[in-house]
């Protein structure tokens, strides 16, 4: 067993959990991450908004993380976690090929984004259609730009893809009843409204040229912001029946050290903040870091304070 107990078991392998491993290695933890190789970002070929790593490929940074990490002793395991059980005094990881005890883990898992059901748009996902303006934004900046609703949240991606393009149209049939306070809001900046349903992504050449609407109308657009569904991908953790906040557009409940309703159990990335950026990811990462790192400094004070109570009985 001794050689397969670890302080720390980080489960994904991600901006999050890479940041969470460097801390745990820089506190001298025996510590492993698990990952599956399938970061939410990999669809895009650069990252912006991150200081210092402006333009950088996320397959990059996470190449660099790996390294940084393993230089403090962090190891690896390529796989994917089946299962996770409290044995009590450890947890009990299983994953594709074996078994192995830690008494901590962190969940960086993240999410997985359910997209709407358009002929052609999952092929252009991270490239042609996009989610975050303050990622991509930029560099589609004073093109024609199209706003895919999935839900009545699309309102504010809508008015906030604005500020990079005076040619916005924005597909509204998701947004449900607009009333017409919203329709005279959007029109008095010039945005485009289009409430037929959107039924074919068109591209020439890999590039996004326009798209189809149910009633055979072509709208030219340069690229598609679009808002997907997150979900979470916690089935491995059932068993730990760990609590989900109740706050609309946020993921597991933790508290700010990142710890969740299961006291060997911290979170950290898209899978505490669905619509966290790679900064914010990786500041909670190095968070959930150090506070599973505290965690363990108390448990050590605990069973050293039993130990010498035992030898003076």
């Amino acid at each position: 067993m001794t050689d397969t107990f670890y302080d720390a078991v980080i489960v994904g392998g991600g901006t999050a959990g890479l940041s969470a491993a460097q801390m745990l290695g820089r506190a001298r933890r025996r510590v492993l991450v698990i990952d599956a190789g399938a970061p939410r970002n990999r669809f895009a070929a650069h990252m912006h908004g991150v200081l210092g790593h402006d333009g950088r490929s996320p397959a990059e940074l996470l190449r660099t993380g790996r390294a940084e990490a393993a230089a403090y002793g962090v190891e690896f395991l390529d796989t994917t976690v089946t299962s996770i059980d409290d044995a009590g005094g450890h947890l009990s990881v299983a994953y594709d090929g074996g078994m192995l005890a830690a008494r901590g883990l962190i969940l960086t898992t993240g999410v997985v984004d359910d997209l709407p059901d358009v002929a052609g748009l999952r092929e252009q996902w991270g490239r042609g259609v996009i989610h975050c303006p303050y990622c991509h934004g930029y560099e589609v900046g004073g093109r024609r730009l199209g706003v895919l609703a999935t839900s009545p949240a699309s309102l504010h991606q809508i008015e906030l893809v604005r500020q990079w393009s005076d040619d916005v149209t924005a597909f509204t049939a998701g947004l449900g009843a607009v009333d017409d306070t919203v329709t005279a809001r959007l029109a008095g900046r010039g945005i485009r409204l289009v409430d037929s349903p959107v039924t074919e992504l068109r591209t020439e050449g890999d590039v996004v040229t326009g798209v189809l609407t149910v009633d055979g109308a072509a709208h030219p657009i340069d690229a598609l912001f679009v808002a997907p569904t997150p979900r979470l991908h916690l089935d491995y953790a059932a068993n730990l029946d760990l609590a989900i906040s109740s706050e609309p557009g946020e993921g597991l409940h933790v508290d700010v050290r990142g710890a969740t309703s299961h006291p060997r159990v911290f979170a950290a990335g898209n899978i505490v903040t669905p619509f966290g950026n790679v900064p914010l990811s990786m500041g909670q990462g190095s968070m959930a870091g150090a506070g599973l790192n505290a965690a363990l400094v108390m448990e050590d004070a605990a069973s050293a304070l039993r130990d010498s109570a035992t030898l003076r009985a």
